[in-house]
């Protein structure tokens, strides 16, 4: 079973930046697309960003301009880097990917605060 692990998650201030990492435990595949969501308290789950393996990404409308995904060089690493960050970022941020099947990560908590 391929996991996913998050990295990169804490305390921030406002305007500040964060990058977060996520890595599979298994590199037998390509995964066709790697992601981020976010769930923030009392409201659902939704994108942040995705990109496929051509390099093609796409944004949730409230992060774009301020956050950057990217897919590392090693196969299966996703990476989200964060600024501008503003309260209404904090969140539990999860990572995902595709192939055949949906894999979820267990989440990282970024809180944006002063």
């Amino acid at each position: 079973q391929v996991q996913l692990v998050e990295s990169g998650g804490g305390l921030v201030q406002p305007g500040g930046s964060r990058r977060l990492s996520c890595a599979a435990s298994a590199s037998i595949f390509s995964f066709n697309t790697m992601g981020w969501y976010r769930q923030a308290p009392g409201k659902q789950r939704e994108l942040v960003a995705v990109a496929d393996s051509d390099g093609r990404s796409k944004y949730g409308d409230s992060v774009k301009g301020r956050f950057t995904i990217s897919r590392g060089n090693a196969k299966n690493t996703v990476y989200l880097q964060m600024n501008s960050l503003k309260p209404e970022d904090t969140a539990v941020y999860y990572c995902n990917a595709v192939h055949g099947m949906e894999y979820w990560g267990k989440g990282t908590l970024v809180t944006v605060s002063s």
